[in-house]
């Protein structure tokens, strides 16, 4: 996606329900490079239903992640996504810029399902035809969630200078660490722990995205009830750290697999529409991320489902970071859970 410039860089901020995620880039000679990563776990009453419940307690962790990074930059790029955001992709005749900036809020009442004065929209041209007809990407998110987020972040001392989407800025990461062609085809998956972010994107171009609420917890609440485990017992059964009290292979795998059927189907229904809206454009390869992307089985599946190869997403291919010391340790240990961040902290540029 385009990329407004800003007058400084800004800090990749991703709250979700059971962790917040922040990367600042800047740049250097040679391309970008990381010059901050941090992840704090969070208690599962803080964020519930991608809403932010108790504001004192993200601002506490976000104030305190911001002190042991040693960051001073306060203009945050940050992201929401749920049911109180709307993406459409809608085409518009041939017009001009001035012209479409006039009837874009007409055209806007008939996608948007909520009343014009509750929301914030913006929207951005995706693609001109030769006949001068545009592809839109129109996006509307509720004022009241907005606000939701600015207020807590504020209570840390923040500015939140750009509201993303969160699938947007997944795609925003993957078109600056992959540079796809234009006629590539990929599907971008973020397993969150409450959510997973689905993006179907051509190139540079998101065609379709989607937001499924099946996650890492229900991988965790599976093994905890079938097993009768401690949350964090359960977690680390799920990842493959332990064996739980002696849940082994032949008893863990069949309750990962319940699970990730959950997700396979969702994604099958993503694609299935995307494909019946599309004259069956064919998807060419899958990228995971998130923090429960590397569950047991999740990758395997999924590439036996759908036939597509399936890969990790890097958020740091093209990004540089130390060798050593704790944001290298940081990046490495968290990587799969800061691809956001990073798409976040991307919208500082526009020459990429």
């Amino acid at each position: 996606m385009p990329r407004k410039a800003k007058s400084k860089p800004l800090l990749g901020l991703d709250v979700g329900s059971s962790a917040v995620k922040l990367v600042e880039v800047r740049r250097a000679k040679q391309g970008l490079e990381a010059s901050a990563a941090d992840l704090r776990a969070l208690s599962p009453d803080v964020v519930v239903d991608g809403a932010i419940v108790d504001n004192l307690a993200l601002a506490s962790s976000v104030a305190q992640m911001l002190k042991d990074s040693r960051v001073h930059n306060r203009s945050v790029a940050t992201a929401v996504s749920g049911n109180s955001v709307i993406v459409k992709q809608i085409s518009m005749p041939a017009m001009t810029e001035e012209e479409l900036a006039e009837t874009i809020e007409a055209e806007a009442a008939q996608h948007i399902p909520f009343e014009r004065s509750d929301v914030h929209m913006d929207y951005q041209i995706l693609d001109i035809k030769d006949s001068g007809a545009m592809d839109i990407l129109l996006v509307a998110v509720k004022k009241d969630k907005v606000g939701n987020y600015t207020n807590a972040l504020s209570m840390a001392g923040l500015s939140a200078v750009v509201m993303d989407h969160d699938p947007l800025a997944l795609e925003n990461c993957y078109e600056y660490n992959y540079e796809p062609a234009p006629d590539e085809i990929a599907a971008l998956l973020n397993v969150g722990a409450s959510v997973t972010n689905i993006v179907v994107t051509k190139g540079a171009v998101p065609l379709f995205t989607r937001d499924v609420s099946v996650g890492g917890n229900q991988y965790t609440d599976a093994l905890q009830k079938e097993f009768h485990l401690s949350a964090d017992a359960a977690e680390a059964v799920k990842l493959g750290r332990a064996n739980g009290d002696g849940v082994d292979e032949s008893r863990r795998l069949p309750v990962l697999q319940s699970v990730t059927k959950l997700i396979v189907l969702e994604v099958q229904k993503t694609f299935d529409f995307f494909r019946a809206s599309t004259n069956g454009q064919r998807i060419a390869r899958m990228y995971l991320s998130g923090g429960a992307a590397q569950t047991t089985g999740l990758k395997d599946t999924l590439q036996e489902e759908f036939g597509e190869v399936v890969d990790f997403l890097d958020p740091f291919r093209r990004i540089a970071y130390p060798d050593n010391g704790p944001l290298a340790e940081a990046i490495r240990r968290e990587r799969p859970r800061l691809a956001v961040a990073v798409g976040l902290a991307l919208r500082s540029f526009d020459d990429l």
